[in-house]
C-alpha cells in the first residue's frame, strides 16, 4: 500500500510504502533514502511493536540523523582521508567524519528521493541513478534495492547496480534496532551471537590498520551467545576506541551464497532477529555516538546504546586496501547482494 509522506525542502514529493503479511509483521520504507521507519513484530504473547529507530514524521529524517533504517552509499562505513585512487586518478571525497570520508559522504544514498518502479502487497523495488561526480564518484551508477517481506518473518533486501564507468561500491542497510522498546531503553541486555572467527583491527579513528584479528580470547569473541553489556565497557584497546563495539566482523573471504551473519535476542520480550547475507562482513555497531540529542518515535530520547547495527557490507577503507576484498565495479559487470533479517520468538 503507497501513501503519501511529505515533501522535501525542495518541494519533492516523497511517498511511504507500507508491507504486511498474515503472521501480524509489517513494515514501512520510503522513498526517501530507501529508509525503513517503521518494523512491527510481535514478541512471544503475539504483541506487536516497532523494533526499529527513527522518526514519526519525514520531518525528521530531512534533518540530519545517524542514517537511521536508510541505504547507505556509494561507499558505506569509512574510507580513510577522504580519498582514493582509482586506476591513477586520485578522487577526492567529502570528510564528514572527522578526516575520513562516512557512509557516502554529506549527500549519500540516506538523502536521495528514490524512484519506486514495482510494488506488490509484499514487496516495492526501488530505484536510484548517481551521476558521475556526485559526492566525487565515478561513473554513472543504476542502482536498485527490493525490498520483500516474506511469508516466514523474513524482511529480504536484494541490492542490483551497473556502472558505466569503473567505480567502486558498498552498499548497506542502516537499520537501528532494539528489540525490546524500539529505543526506549537500552539493548545492552540483548544477547548477540556473530559466527565470525576474526575482525578488523581498528585504528584510533576507526579506520581498519589492515590487520585480521582472531576473536578467541578478546570481548568481540560473539561465537556463542553474549550480553552486549557483558564486556562492552571493558578496557581493552579496540573498545575504547570504538567506545564500545563498532567493527566489522569477517564471514568470509568474498561475497557467496546466504550465510548466517549473527543473530540477537532480547531475552525480556522473546524476539530474535537472525541476519543472513552475502557479504564477507557484518559491520556491528552498539549507538556508541547517540548522546540523548535526538528525540524519535513517540517521544523516545535516543541515547547512547538504544539501538544496534548489524551493517552487512565490505570492509571499510577497501579502495584504500589491496589486501582487502575488491568493491571494484565496472562496466558490464553487475553488482549483486542479498541480506535478510529473518524474526522469530523464544519461549
Amino acid at each position: 500500500m503507497k501513501a503519501a509522506y511529505g515533501h522535501t525542502a525542495d518541494g519533492t514529493p516523497v511517498d511511504l510504502y507500507l508491507l504486511a503479511n498474515a503472521d501480524g509483521m509489517q513494515v514501512s520504507i520510503t522513498n526517501y533514502g530507501g529508509i525503513v521507519t517503521s518494523l512491527l513484530v510481535p514478541d512471544r504473547n503475539g504483541r506487536r511493536a516497532d523494533v526499529v529507530l527513527g522518526f514519526d514524521r519525514l520531518d525528521g529524517y530531512l534533518d540530519r540523523h545517524p542514517k537511521f533504517g536508510a541505504i547507505c552509499g556509494r561507499y558505506a562505513n569509512r574510507i580513510a582521508k577522504g580519498r582514493f585512487t582509482l586506476n591513477g586518478v586520485e578522487y577526492p571525497l567529502a570528510r564528514n567524519d572527522g578526516e575520513n570520508h562516512l557512509h557516502g559522504g554529506l549527500h549519500g544514498f540516506d538523502r536521495a528521493v528514490w524512484k519506486a518502479v514495482e510494488e506488490s502487497a509484499n514487496a516495492v523495488r526501488l530505484e536510484y541513478l548517481s551521476r558521475a561526480g556526485e559526492e566525487g564518484y565515478p561513473g554513472n551508477l543504476q542502482v536498485a534495492v527490493t525490498y520483500t517481506l516474506t511469508a516466514d518473518n523474513a524482511l529480504r533486501l536484494d541490492y542490483l547496480a551497473t556502472t558505466d564507468a569503473d567505480t567502486v561500491l558498498n552498499l548497506t542497510h542502516h537499520g537501528y534496532f532494539n528489540l525490546a522498546d524500539g529505543g526506549a531503553g537500552s539493548i545492552l541486555g540483548h544477547e548477540v551471537t556473530i559466527p565470525a572467527d576474526r575482525f578488523a583491527v581498528a585504528a584510533p579513528d576507526l579506520i581498519p590498520t589492515g590487520e585480521i584479528r582472531s576473536v578467541r580470547g578478546t570481548p568481540m569473541d560473539f561465537t556463542l551467545p553474549t550480553a552486549i553489556g557483558a564486556r562492552i565497557d571493558g578496557s581493552d584497546e579496540q573498545l575504547v576506541r570504538g567506545r564500545g563495539y563498532d567493527h566489522s566482523f569477517v564471514l568470509g573471504d568474498a561475497p557467496a551464497q546466504l550465510r548466517f551473519a549473527a543473530r540477537l535476542h532480547d531475552p525480556m520480550s522473546g524476539r530474535v532477529m537472525e541476519v543472513h547475507t552475502t557479504e564477507p562482513v557484518v559491520h556491528f555497531y552498539t549507538g556508541n555516538f547517540l548522546d540523548g540529542s535526538i528525540t524519535g518515535k513517540g517521544g523516545a530520547v535516543y541515547r547512547k546504546r538504544h539501538g544496534l547495527c548489524f551493517e552487512c557490507q565490505h570492509f571499510p577503507d577497501s579502495p584504500n586496501r589491496p589486501e582487502f576484498p575488491t568493491t571494484v565495479l565496472k562496466p558490464g559487470q553487475r553488482y549483486t547482494q542479498t541480506t535478510v533479517y529473518r524474526f522469530s520468538t523464544s519461549i
